[in-house]
């Protein structure tokens, strides 16, 4: 657990094929099932603190155990942290680790005053997220999405579906719950 953030909830993949991505978590892993969204609904988002209008972003959702894996591509030319990742790495991986504090704006400040810089940020129906800058090395920069109740609900319906999955449908269209 972090001292600062909380509990790991979440290792976040960008990838350049989300589709690709989870038949890979399906086929090699065993993990699923996999909810997708191929246009994540937001309705704010920022990137070096300058609003971007219209950024696509598919999402792809699944659980082992309690940790959810999320897998993002970005199909829209607009920067992003995420724009970033590719360039260094074509080929992906983990970005990002998050959390979700109910405590959102407490520990949104906290981490600004320890230091941590905000490379992007936006607003969804779910609730607000942050992604701080402040890697060490791949996969260590630090998200942070507010646990609001329905940001939660559908966190624990894909967690919920999870276990004793059978494989069968593997990838589920939308959000559950």
């Amino acid at each position: 657990m972090s001292r600062l953030f909380g509990s790991l909830r979440q290792m976040g993949y960008v990838v350049p094929d989300v589709e690709a991505a989870m038949d890979h978590w399906i086929n090699v892993c065993g993990v699923g099932p996999w909810f997708y969204a191929e246009r994540l609904p937001l309705t704010s988002f920022t990137y070096g603190g300058k609003h971007y209008d219209d950024i696509h972003l598919s999402i792809a959702l699944a659980n082992s155990g309690d940790v959810q894996i999320e897998l993002i591509q970005q199909r829209s030319d607009h920067p992003s942290m995420g724009r970033e990742f590719l360039l260094a790495d074509p080929r992906g991986g983990l970005q990002h680790w998050s959390s979700w504090p109910e405590n959102y704006d407490e520990v949104y400040q906290r981490a600004l005053d320890a230091g941590y810089i905000v490379g992007q940020e936006g607003d969804a129906p779910r609730g607000r997220f942050v992604y701080f800058r402040n890697a060490g090395h791949p996969g260590t920069v630090i998200e942070m999405a507010h646990a609001t109740p329905t940001r939660m609900r559908i966190f624990d319906a894909v967690r919920a579906a999870a276990v004793g999955w059978d494989g069968s449908d593997p990838i589920r269209t939308g959000w559950p719950g």
